[in-house]
């Protein structure tokens, strides 16, 4: 389960299914992967069921948009969350999908995959960040004022001090 935007207690979270060789079992337990939104004292319900394998996950902190990278079909979408927490005016975001992401200060969104491509809200690709390594899997801020950006790659973890914060 990847974990994501929580607001007022609530979470969103998606289910990639990544098999192993090393399991015993051989198959995921659901037959799709998807969206959820979760309400405290609530069941989780399905806010997106039509992605291939949705993936990252990242909201502004305003509360009003979600981003969630389908890395099975290569791309990031932009969704309206509504008062009661569904999300309207699905919008494809980039044509690239993600494992971890994050955001900062200015609004900007941190993807991983290749290194780290960074958009601004228009999804016009203003930065990337080369790592040294054959993917990165997830992205955030952290520090005590929260200007350091943590990546893990698939050899090491990166830390770059930054001009912005996390958002």
């Amino acid at each position: 389960m990847i974990c994501g935007f929580i607001p007022k207690e609530n979470i969103y979270f998606t289910d990639p299914y990544y098999q192993r060789d090393y399991w015993m079992r051989k198959s995921p337990e659901l037959k799709k992967q998807n969206v959820y939104y979760l309400q405290k004292g609530k069941e989780a319900v399905i806010v997106d069921s039509t992605l291939v394998s949705p993936n990252g996950i990242i909201g502004t902190q305003d509360g009003k948009y979600l981003y969630v990278g389908d890395i099975g079909d290569k791309k990031t979408y932009r969704y309206t969350i509504a008062s009661d927490g569904t999300l309207m005016e699905r919008q494809l975001f980039v044509n690239q999908g993600s494992d971890g992401m994050t955001i900062d200060n200015k609004s900007n969104i941190y993807l991983t995959g290749n290194g780290v491509t960074v958009y601004n809200m228009r999804g016009e690709q203003i930065e990337h960040i080369s790592i040294p390594a054959r993917w990165t899997a997830n992205v955030t801020f952290g520090g005590k004022h929260k200007n350091k950006l943590f990546i893990t790659a698939s050899e090491a973890i990166y830390i770059i001090d930054m001009k912005v914060r996390g958002g």
